[in-house]
């Protein structure tokens, strides 16, 4: 940190440990891991949920100019449990391309709804899995689908086609990528209130799509309950999400209108995926003080540490030498609550991980930070930029994700996915 209220760890020992963790950690799944940025404190919940958690809903309608999953349900009443699934495309014409669209809208269309599986008689195999009993419940399911980059290559003839800021995810100093867990052709997000309606949910989409598209990479996320009221916390202890966007401000960020884009994608948003490894064993070394200092904000309350309560904004103004809260205080980086800024906030909808442990016995937990903008380059990638070497980045190690572009809507009954587009 950069002042005395503040100070970093420099010691040797701090600086051993660290070493000697990052060197076993190296060695896992995800333990070379590109965790960026954005990553925690710059956003925020909708503050009519201090009072306490929203209630969450059955269902969500599927049909609408955008799909839901952005910002239906929101982040205060943000389902339990996720599913960040990628795919590649196996279909090899535009005719099998659009079947399988019309067949991801079927299945999510059916899921999000609910109902009873069809029975197809004793001699055929049963058309569901059973997972969630004879009657399949909405559950709060929301599937969104998205787009990355290399669909739009020269398999299908949609060069032409690709939103003009799409393009793989950018890998920034601090990031550690994995291959194993980067991009994909198609990404669905997942949502829903239980991890057996997640599973079960998969699960189906899978099985219905298997000429069409084979899994690159799956995570499972899940979303901490509010302790003790307000917003949830990520796997550091600290509140996450507390500034995010809310109402017409979050409409006027997120969906697309720029008239250069293609007219088919009119309505969708660009989304960022990064799955992020948290050091947890090294941070829970790390003194109080200086953990609140990364963040600019106290643990047990989440406010800033010039104020008192969770939604309390920040006066940078008069603190300009970061006496209170340090110049590369997470949440200063990230949202400088400047008129030159604010055009760059995003709308966050993020969960915890925890795939275990490693080859060397580390805890393999962190952060699937999700992101919507109407740029991903004007937008994340500008707020990631002031972030690069924050001092989170020692706790914190970026391996995987992507950039996709969520379709608009399915209007009506009528309607599939990419419609305009194949």
């Amino acid at each position: 940190m950069t002042t005395d209220a503040h100070p970093p760890a420099t010691s040797p020992h701090s600086s051993f440990s660290r070493r000697t963790f990052l060197k076993g950690a190296a060695a896992g799944i995800a333990g070379s891991a590109l965790t960026g940025g954005v990553l925690l404190g710059g956003a925020q919940v909708d503050a009519s949920a201090e009072g306490g958690a929203a209630p969450i809903p059955g269902s969500y309608p599927f049909h609408g100019v955008h799909q839901a999953g952005v910002l239906t349900p929101g982040p205060a009443a943000k389902q339990s449990a996720a599913c960040y699934a990628a795919f590649d495309v196996t279909a090899t014409t535009v005719p099998e391309l659009r079947g399988l669209f019309a067949a991801l809208t079927a299945r999510a269309r059916f899921l999000t709804s609910g109902g009873a599986a069809p029975d197809l008689g004793v001699a055929q195999p049963p058309s569901d899995s059973d997972v969630l009993g004879p009657i399949i419940p909405a559950d709060g399911l929301t599937v969104t689908l998205s787009l990355g980059s290399s669909l739009f290559d020269g398999r299908f003839g949609l060069s032409s086609l690709k939103p003009k800021a799409l393009t793989p995810m950018r890998v920034f100093p601090d990031d550690s990528p994995d291959p194993a867990w980067l991009h994909g052709d198609l990404l669905l997000q997942l949502c829903a209130n239980h991890p057996d309606t997640v599973h079960h949910a998969i699960r189906d989409i899978a099985k219905h799509t298997r000429g069409g598209m084979q899994l690159r990479w799956k995570i499972e996320g899940y979303n901490s309950p509010p302790r003790p009221s307000s917003t949830s916390r990520n796997l550091l202890g600290f509140k996450d999400g507390t500034a995010n966007p809310t109402g017409a401000t979050a409409e006027a960020l997120v969906w697309v209108t720029d008239a250069a884009e293609p007219a088919w994608a009119q309505g969708g948003s660009y989304q960022v995926v990064r799955l992020i490894r948290m050091l947890v064993e090294f941070w829970d070394r790390v003194s109080i003080n200086e953990q609140e200092g990364m963040f600019g904000r106290r643990r047990d309350t989440g406010a800033p540490l010039d104020g008192n309560t969770e939604f309390d904004v920040p006066d940078y103004a008069a603190d300009p030498k970061g006496t209170v809260i340090p110049l590369d205080a997470h949440i200063r980086l990230a949202n400088p609550r400047t008129a030159a800024t604010a055009h760059q906030r995003i709308i966050r909808r993020s969960y915890n991980y925890d795939l275990g442990v490693d080859e060397n016995g580390n805890l393999q937990a962190g952060h699937i930070f999700t992101c919507y903008q109407q740029n991903v380059h004007t937008q994340f990638e500008v707020v990631q930029t002031r972030l690069i070497g924050e001092p989170l980045i020692d706790y914190v190690q970026p391996f995987g994700g992507g950039y996709f572009y969520v379709l608009p809507g399915v209007r009506d009954a009528n309607d599939v996915y990419g419609r305009g587009l194949v």
